[in-house]
């Protein structure tokens, strides 16, 4: 993810747009990159599987990886490029936002998989985050043979078909991807009947519904519901919340932690990232409570 940071004095006399006289230019790793950053700035172990292109942009994502602490297993794809997203930002407002994209091909689909399992022999916890670009189109395979393995899975969902990840331990759609997949609203009293048809039929064992502001709520396969309060907090960037959320329950299911405490860490990083601007990584500080002390 690239950021242009700049003033804006002007319009432009071409068109009626603003003229962004960028200052600073700064590069972060989004999407899957951005969990793997999180989880490794909580000191785990961190492997990303994913794709680049033949490009200058892949080897600028796999040296901000390198950076952060993550070990790479990145397939080149000589015939795509590197998803890219450009936002201009002016005052702490975001004024556009350009994406550059293309889908893997399927060669390098297939070989993934096999690099998966290889992986999975030195995995604790397995995090799946799908943004609907095609890189998760062998994904049924990939937690079925997690599931094997008794590896725990935590599925960050794109699209309208649950199924796809039957078997995951934790699958987690924040508010509209809820209400789009079902049809029902979480401020209903259907929602939490919703979800546990959702649960049961994806096979899951349990659905996280992340809800901005108003928390986030736990619904189990054995039944049981957990609610986690939001903490109060001025949001400055929501960009990369949800990364963290996922990046902080893996780490937190390696650990055995209780779901509890688990969804307490949750909202603490989430709360601490979108208090700072852009993809921010979470880190130990920001978690700090007697209970992780412990730990």
């Amino acid at each position: 993810m690239t950021f242009w940071t700049g003033t804006v004095d002007r319009i432009s006399p071409e068109a009626p747009v603003p003229v962004v006289n960028v200052q600073h230019v700064e590069e972060r790793a989004g999407g899957a990159g951005n969990v793997a950053a999180n989880i490794a700035s909580l000191g785990a172990g961190s492997q990303l599987l994913s794709f680049v292109g033949d490009d200058d942009a892949g080897r600028r994502v796999n040296s901000i990886l390198e950076t952060a602490g993550v070990d790479r297993h990145l397939h080149i794809d000589p015939k795509s490029r590197t998803t890219e997203k450009l936002r201009i930002v002016s005052r702490n407002q975001q004024l556009l936002r350009a994406d550059f994209e293309d889908r893997p091909d399927s060669g390098l689909l297939a070989r993934s998989v096999t690099d998966f399992k290889e992986l999975l022999g030195s995995a604790d916890v397995v995090v799946i985050s799908d943004y609907g670009k095609g890189g998760l189109a062998n994904v049924v395979d990939m937690i079925g043979a997690a599931k094997e393995r008794g590896v725990p899975v935590v599925v960050d969902p794109k699209g309208g078909d649950f199924t796809r990840y039957w078997g995951a331990t934790m699958v987690t759609p924040n508010r509209q991807e809820f209400e789009s997949i079902t049809g029902v609203p979480v401020n209903t009293p259907q929602f939490a009947q919703a979800a546990g048809e959702l649960v049961e039929s994806a096979g899951l064992e349990g659905l996280l519904v992340t809800l901005g502001a108003d928390g986030m709520m736990l619904f189990l396969a054995s039944g049981d519901v957990i609610k986690q309060e939001a903490q109060a907090r001025e949001v400055y960037d929501v960009s990369g919340a949800g990364d963290t959320v996922v990046a902080v329950i893996a780490v937190a299911i390696g650990l055995k932690l209780t779901w509890t405490l688990c969804l307490e860490l949750a909202t603490r990083g989430a709360s601490a990232v979108v208090g700072r601007f852009g993809t921010s990584v979470v880190s130990l500080s920001d978690l700090k409570t007697d209970e992780v002390d412990r730990i």
